[in-house]
């Protein structure tokens, strides 16, 4: 989905099962409660553009580096959509066998230098 200032979410699904859109939105930051108002901006898009005659409203989901809990909860409360935010751990989460199987950042990064 793309608006008239030309952003873009970053992930859009269709759940089967809860017949709804989900916007994913992914900050590679800690929360601010601005994200919000993108993520939903993005919902109200979906909802408005995307949905149909028997699909249940766009649920939201915000995915940051990390998050303070209260605060999250109390930029939560002036929303009105379900929308929701996660903390990423990123490869912290993988078993260590799985871990070595991954290049590193560094690795990565020094790859896409090379492609440029």
């Amino acid at each position: 989905m793309r608006g008239a200032n030309r952003n873009f979410v970053d992930l859009l699904f269709y759940n089967t099962f809860a017949h709804c859109y989900v916007v994913v939105e992914v900050k590679t930051t800690k929360f601010e409660g601005s994200f919000l108002g993108q993520l939903s901006a993005y919902v109200s898009c979906a909802n408005h553009l995307l949905k149909r005659e028997g699909d249940n409203p766009t649920i939201g989901l915000l995915i940051c580096k990390s998050k303070d809990d209260v605060y999250a909860q109390y930029s939560l409360e002036g929303y009105n959509q379900p929308l929701g935010i996660s903390g990423f751990e990123g490869v912290n989460i993988l078993p260590d066998d799985y871990k070595h199987s991954l290049p590193s950042i560094e690795e990565i990064e020094n790859e896409l230098k090379q492609q440029i």
